[in-house]
């Protein structure tokens, strides 16, 4: 049976997405989408994202597989893929420019917005231990500015938790960080038991910062949006950013909100279709 697909990236950090909104399991094994998010004997991506039905009073539901065939709670650059994709789908029938979307992660409301940017609401941080999860620290308490030993080093640590596992450092030269060394280490810390993303942050001012990111499950990326938002939370929380910042991402810059009113975080960032194909 040919299955059709749609390309797309949010700032490099790139998918598959399949029209599955006939049933309510997708369509690909982990293991089919491992071989299709292959750069060389595949189509090649970060991870297959699948359109399901919506849950309870959602319009739709999210399902991820990443490229190592994981499946993550949630993916922010990859949410924003999906509203594009949905809105292709919808065509000309499309009666609204929001949606709110079921998760692993909760619900997720990502809104189309008329310069073809995606702003999503990502909903609040967690930040305690238990949440994260991790034993950095009780789990009842943060993990801020904690210190954790990996490749024979004590890096300062952030933790927080957009749905799924951040760990954050902030450093003086994010170019000089040997991601490929040192990502996997952090990823398989003893101190993780879900495993993590890891972000390294160099910050240029208040509002606006540099990140390179390890994601769990897929390795080096160009472009991370729960990992952003997360980064700008460790950054409040450290007194070293504005609830307001630019973050610069290897694939681009996203644009992340750590709101006053009703402590939520906000992305907006750009979601670009590729091209299409059967598989």
């Amino acid at each position: 049976m040919a299955i059709e697909f749609t390309k797309y990236h949010g700032l490099g950090n790139d998918f598959i997405l399949i029209d599955n909104r006939a049933g309510s399991t997708p369509l690909l094994t982990p293991e089919q989408a491992v071989k299709l998010c292959d750069r060389h004997f595949g189509i090649g991506a970060d991870g297959v994202i699948f359109a399901l039905p919506g849950a309870k009073d959602t319009d739709y539901t999210m399902r991820i597989f990443n490229s190592d065939g994981s499946e993550p709670e949630m993916c922010g650059n990859g949410i924003r893929c999906l509203a594009g994709f949905l809105a292709d789908l919808e065509g000309m029938s499309r009666t609204k420019d929001r949606y709110r979307i079921h998760t692993l992660a909760g619900v997720m409301t990502p809104q189309l917005m008329e310069d073809g940017q995606v702003r999503v609401d990502m909903g609040l941080p967690r930040l305690l231990a238990g949440e994260i999860p991790t034993t950095l620290a009780a789990a009842d308490a943060k993990v801020i500015n904690q210190p954790l030993e990996v490749a024979g080093q004590s890096w300062d640590v952030t933790c927080v938790s957009m749905g799924n596992p951040h760990c954050i450092t902030f450093v003086d030269d994010v170019a000089a960080i040997p991601l490929e060394a040192i990502g996997p280490l952090f990823e398989n810390h003893l101190v993780f038991p879900q495993r993590t993303n890891t972000e390294f942050i160099e910050v240029v001012s208040r509002d606006y910062v540099k990140m390179r990111v390890w994601e769990r499950g897929a390795g080096i990326t160009l472009a991370c949006g729960t990992g952003a938002c997360a980064a700008l939370v460790a950054g409040v929380l450290t007194g070293k950013c504005d609830r307001n910042a630019t973050v610069e991402l290897p694939g681009g810059p996203l644009e992340i909100e750590w709101s006053e009113i009703d402590q939520r975080i906000y992305m907006t960032g750009p979601a670009d279709r590729v091209f299409t194909g059967k598989i």
